[in-house]
């Protein structure tokens, strides 16, 4: 078989003319069929064609920093809309990695950074990893400029809507929405900030916000509302001497990951489920003991059968 300008690499083989690398391809059978096209073509890559067939096969091809990929197979020909999407989703992960480019996760917070002349540059912090990609596909495409960011911004990965904000050039979502007539941008900012609050004072856990919790009265300004939450009045929490503190300080970890997770109505499964990398034997007998301590405390109230909310402390 003619290996002829076709080096072999770990995971690739990579096809190189005058000690610079044309084309990468991961398999030795494609990386010959590339090879030819290249040579046919003079090793121009010039207006190289998207779309080449081999026998039975399409063969979706891309010039990407200079070098031929082949990004994907079909039997049948892909439209353009479907080459669009292959070369987009190479560009965000040409390494075929766990998070794509510029993502890294750091205990469940997932964290958008970039070199830019040799400093790092961090551009938001995200607790699910939808909303970091969507942020870091739109920087990709935007040439990393924060303020092409728009309020409210769709979102063609999972079809939803997203609120925005950039605070000090780090790019948060605030929430995400399957309608757009769903938005009430006040409601977002006040949820918003009463995350935030939560967070601040131990109510809640949201570690992708940890550099706000001293920015409240700020963002109060920025967004024109006040930090308002259904269960909490968060006026009075700055004593740390407060009873609520008092209680929340010495809660028992398990205490608190089952607090972190109830909300206006939440059921034992849905608390069972959220809890699940807790899991030991008799884990359903420990949450309801939990639960009835939790209640004891006047922190939790129980609803309804196997229902349960916070209380208005």
């Amino acid at each position: 078989m003619n290996k002829k300008y076709i080096r072999e690499k770990k995971n690739t083989y990579d096809i190189v003319k005058n000690h610079r690398v044309m084309a990468k391809v991961s398999n030795l059978d494609d990386a010959i069929f590339v090879r030819d096209l290249l040579i046919e073509n003079n090793w121009n890559l010039d207006n190289f064609p998207h779309i080449i067939q081999n026998d039975d096969d399409y063969l979706v091809l891309a010039v990407i920093d200079d070098k031929l990929h082949l990004l994907a197979k079909y039997r049948s020909k892909p439209d353009d809309e479907t080459i669009k999407k292959l070369i987009k989703k190479y560009r965000r992960n040409p390494n075929n990695s766990k998070y794509g480019l510029n993502i890294m996760n750091y205990f469940d917070t997932f964290i958008i950074k970039k070199q830019i002349f040799g400093e790092e540059i961090i551009f938001g912090y995200y607790d699910n990893l939808k909303d970091a990609e969507f942020v870091r596909n739109f920087l990709l495409d935007n040439q990393w400029n924060v303020n092409k960011f728009s309020e409210v911004m769709f979102d063609d990965e999972t079809n939803t809507y997203k609120v925005i904000s950039v605070i000090d050039d780090a790019v948060y979502v605030l929430d995400s929405f399957d309608l757009k007539e769903e938005i009430n941008i006040d409601k977002v900012h006040e949820e918003f900030l009463a995350k935030i609050s939560k967070h601040k004072y131990g109510l809640g856990t949201y570690h992708h916000l940890d550099l706000l919790t001293d920015r409240i009265e700020e963002l109060e300004l920025k967004f024109g509302v006040k930090t308002k939450d259904e269960n909490w009045s968060f006026k009075n929490l700055n004593n740390s001497s407060s009873a609520l503190n008092e209680i929340i300080f010495n809660m028992t970890p398990f205490q608190k990951a089952i607090y972190d997770v109830i909300f206006s109505k939440t059921t034992l499964d849905e608390i069972e489920h959220a809890l699940v990398r807790y899991k030991t034997k008799n884990f359903r007998e420990k949450i309801v003991k939990n639960l009835n301590e939790l209640i004891e405390l006047k922190l939790v109230v129980q609803i309804g059968d196997e229902t349960y909310k916070k209380t208005n402390f």
